[in-house]
Parts: structure tokens; C-alpha cells; sequence
């Protein structure tokens, strides 16, 4: 049997390198945070010393603003010394003391006991995370270098703690970009994975970020795709959405969330001779099964609920093999009556089969509140 392949010195040395740049582009965000959060912190105090004053904050901040941009450079507006400001007010816990200490003093301890220990973690271009080692793990609302200035920037918008704490989660899980963890904030991410769940799952979701424990915890409603640039008109047909979603495919598996991977397109199933075309067929890396996806740019009917049930049941029966899971059916509609859903699928079958409206633009918070009256009058009424 042949030895595996060893790496050559170039793959070894190529592999050191790129870890450099890594460490050095995050070594460089984390010192950004923390000198912006450090000056924030000053400005803070001194406003609280000459609070008595009028008008003292903002002849504070102009005047750093013009003597720091002449000795610094460009960056240093008004403006951006009050985001520094804001960014320490929301993030005030972002540092410990002692860390504190370590940035004022312009030290470093990321290095660790002799050895080969900051060997190893540097070769691998793994980082500590904080100034110190620390034996508390990290949790939302302190430092992290894998979030940068842009990062914290766009958060500073979310007013509320436990939502603000769930988008810091959710864009270290799926490694967002700052531009991605603006579009989800703008999508209203939260409030559409909240708009189901009871005290406890809004609970587990601010601290423990977005879980997939069961089928109904993969599906959002609505599912917002405003990056395909679509009109929102009657006159729409499905191949234009498909192949829309197939040409902006990469966004859409974003939207959808983690776990899917992309299986096929138009896929044919043959039946006693009659061909039937599934629009979409992903596999739910997480949950160990396939996913029917079928667009309706219509009302949904349940018509539309029993050719889904048909593509699930023949997935079932003939695709799935030994360690899948049952098949998941998604229609995503523009429009959709619950109560039809409800009388058409049992209850079981309401465990494998998903409705949720698609919206070509972000929704706004007070779509989002009527949605939510809408579900708790239904919920109640049933």
C-alpha cells in the first residue's frame, strides 16, 4: 500500500506564510477595535468631567477631531470620534481591566510559556482572541478579533442587547463579512427566526445564536431574496425566479441558512411515463436529508401541497439510502393561506412539509409585526 503523500517544502512554507498574513490582518482589525474603543473611552470621561458645561461634548469632539486629523491623517471626523464614543457606551464591557491596562501600555501577551506551544499556534495561524490569556470563553459583547471596526460599526445600529449578541454569534458561525451582517441585519434576520418561538427559544436563540434541532428550525418565513433584483409584479413566472435564484445561487444558500448544499436543478422523475420536474433538490448537511424546494409565484393551493407531497413521498421511497433522514418539501410562495395549509396537510405530514412567503424586498419591522399578529391569532384560534 503506498505511504500518503508527504507536503513539499513549498506547501509547508506556502502554508506558513499564509498563516502570517492572517495573524498580521487580524492582529491589525483587533489593534483598530481596541484603539477606537480606547479613545471612545476617553472622550467618555473627559465629557463626564466637564458635563456641567454646555455644548462641552461636541467642542470636545471637534476640536480632537482637527488636531488627531492633523497629526493622523484622514478617518478622525466628528462623526467617526462619535462612533468611538457610541462604540464604547454599547460595548462597555469589551475589555477587561487588566486588558485595558496591557492596550494602554501598548503590551503584548500573546506569547506563552517556552516551548513549542506559540510554535504550534503559530504555524497553524490560530489566535487567541484577547490581549491575555483569559479562562472565561468568549461570549457576546466582548473582543474578538475575528470581528473587525466594520463589524462593530454595523452593529452599533441594532439597539437591543440580546439581538445585537445574536448577529455577533451568527457572523462568527457563518463568517459573515461585514457587507453579509449588514444584509441580514437589513433583512430583519432575528425578528424572522423569532416570530416563532416561545420566552425560552428567544432566550437560547440571543445567547446560543441560530440551532437546528428539528425541520422547523431550518425554514424562515418570510424568505427575503431582494438580491435578485426581481420586480414585485403578478406577471412573474416561476422560470424567472428559478433561474434567477440558480444565477444568484450563493446569496440564496445564505438566506436559506446553514446546513444546505446545492443538489440539482429541474431535476426529472419519470413515473409510469409521465415526467415530473422538481424545481430545486438541496442536502441538509445537518440534519441528514434531502430538500424538495418548489416556487409558486401565485397563491399557494393545495394542489401545489400535493405535487410537493408527491416529490417528498418519491424521494422517500427511491433516492433516500440508509442514513438520510426523511425528505423535507419547501414551497416558497408570494402568498399563502394558513388555514388551507393546515386542512390539507395532517398533522404528521406538517412535520415534513414547509410553506413560506418570498419577498423580493427587505421587509419592515411593521410587515414583520403583522405577521406576527397574524400567527398568534391563528395559533389562538386553533
Amino acid at each position: 500500500m503506498p505511504s500518503p503523500k508527504l507536503p513539499s517544502v513549498y506547501d509547508r512554507v506556502r502554508q506558513i506564510l499564509e498563516s502570517a498574513r492572517i495573524r498580521a490582518a487580524r492582529s491589525v482589525n483587533t489593534a483598530q477595535v481596541v484603539a477606537h474603543w480606547l479613545v471612545g473611552r476617553e472622550i467618555v470621561e473627559e465629557e463626564q468631567k466637564g458635563k456641567g458645561r454646555a455644548g462641552y461634548g461636541k467642542k470636545l469632539v471637534e476640536s480632537l477631531s482637527a488636531r488627531i486629523t492633523r497629526d493622523f491623517g484622514p478617518g478622525y471626523s466628528a462623526q467617526n470620534l462619535f462612533y468611538f464614543k457610541q462604540f464604547y457606551l454599547i460595548y462597555a464591557e469589551l475589555l477587561e481591566p487588566d486588558q485595558i491596562l496591557h492596550a494602554v501600555r501598548g503590551e503584548s501577551s500573546e506569547g506563552g510559556a517556552a516551548g513549542k506551544a506559540p510554535i504550534l499556534h503559530a504555524v497553524r495561524g490560530e489566535s487567541r482572541v484577547s490581549l491575555r490569556p483569559s479562562a472565561e470563553p468568549w461570549k457576546p459583547g466582548r473582543l474578538h478579533s475575528n470581528l473587525s471596526w466594520t463589524h462593530y460599526r454595523t452593529l452599533l445600529r441594532v439597539e437591543r442587547p440580546e439581538v445585537r449578541g445574536f448577529y455577533e454569534l451568527e457572523a462568527l458561525k457563518n463568517h459573515w463579512g461585514a457587507r453579509e451582517l449588514e444584509r441580514q441585519i437589513n433583512s430583519l434576520l432575528y425578528e424572522r427566526l423569532a416570530k416563532s418561538r416561545d420566552k425560552a427559544g428567544l432566550l437560547k436563540l440571543a445567547n446560543k445564536g441560530h440551532q437546528i434541532l428539528q425541520p422547523a428550525d431550518v425554514f424562515k418565513d418570510p424568505v427575503v431574496i431582494e438580491f435578485l433584483g426581481l420586480p414585485e409584479s403578478h406577471k412573474l413566472v416561476e422560470s424567472r425566479v428559478e433561474q434567477a435564484l440558480i444565477n444568484n445561487l450563493q446569496a440564496f444558500l445564505l438566506e436559506l441558512g446553514k446546513g444546505f448544499a446545492f443538489v440539482a436543478r429541474q431535476k426529472r422523475i419519470t413515473l409510469d411515463g409521465d415526467h415530473f420536474y422538481i424545481d430545486l433538490v438541496f442536502y441538509h448537511t445537518i440534519l441528514k436529508c434531502y430538500v424538495i424546494l418548489d416556487i409558486k409565484t401565485g397563491t399557494l393551493t393545495h394542489q401545489d401541497l400535493g405535487q410537493l407531497q408527491l416529490y417528498v413521498n418519491f424521494y422517500d421511497r427511491e433516492i433516500r439510502t440508509e442514513g438520510d433522514n426523511p425528505t423535507l418539501g419547501l414551497i416558497l410562495c408570494t402568498d399563502k393561506n394558513d388555514t388551507v395549509v393546515k386542512y390539507t396537510l395532517g398533522p404528521e405530514q406538517q412535520k415534513t412539509i414547509f410553506t413560506s412567503r418570498y419577498k423580493l424586498h427587505l421587509p419592515t419591522e411593521k410587515e414583520l409585526q403583522v405577521e406576527m399578529k397574524r400567527e398568534l391569532k391563528e395559533l389562538s384560534e386553533g
